[in-house]
């Protein structure tokens, strides 16, 4: 089993990035956040308990989060490759899944830390809607509908999450900066860290980790 985790801000390009290396390369894309939000969706317990974190914009307790990564990891196989992104964010977490990939004869091959400047952050997280009928995203800038406020591929409503309005975002990245200043100081050490530039276009920040990944299996 090879593994892989995309560390960043919010707003930082994870959810993209991991999207190109997913299209390019053998890796399985293990979102904690698009698990946790099909959760709270689907309205299961698990789902219920994590809302009311994630609309103060508050990191999910681990126990919950946890409890999604090993259901991930024992749908899928044991010589597969998987790509997580959102998770860990602690080094409590980061411990916790070092025991889970022990269990599996595995480790963490890479992290890579995606770099971008605060104020880019914000625009990005601002800017972004989702359609209220068929989940489809878009970005205000980026990656505008047709028509403003209309989904493209189904003609839902588009609407701006309660974790990407402004006030909300400014303590997500707070609580990001506050509680990954120790985690990033801890794959360093360990010597699997690799910084990468999401400021510049995600191809290019896609193709400089999927030579890294690449490397791995020589």
């Amino acid at each position: 089993m090879r593994t892989i985790i995309l560390l960043g801000a919010p707003g930082a390009g994870k959810g993209t990035i991991a999207e190109g290396i997913r299209s390019s390369s053998p890796f399985v894309h293990v979102s904690t956040g698009d698990m946790l939000r099909e959760a709270v969706k689907a309205g299961t317990p698990v789902g219920q308990k994590a809302e009311a974190f994630m609309k103060r914009g508050e990191l999910v307790p681990d126990g919950v989060i946890l409890a999604l990564v090993e259901e991930r990891l024992d749908k899928g196989s044991r010589d597969g490759a998987y790509m997580f992104d959102g998770f860990p964010r602690t080094i409590e977490q980061a411990r916790m899944l070092d025991a889970i990939l022990e269990k599996r004869a595995a480790r963490i091959d890479r992290v890579f830390l995606l770099d971008a400047p605060r104020e880019l952050l914000i625009s990005r997280l601002t800017g972004r809607r989702v359609c209220r009928k068929c989940g489809q995203g878009y970005h205000v800038v980026n990656i505008p509908p047709r028509k403003e406020g209309i989904c493209d591929v189904c003609g839902g409503d588009l609407y701006q999450r309660a974790d990407d309005q402004e006030s909300t975002i400014l303590n997500r990245l707070d609580v990001y900066t506050r509680q990954t200043e120790s985690l990033i100081s801890f794959y360093d050490k360990k010597g699997v860290l690799v910084r990468v530039d999401s400021a510049r276009p995600r191809q290019d920040t896609v193709a400089e980790i999927l030579r890294v990944t690449e490397a791995l299996t020589v």
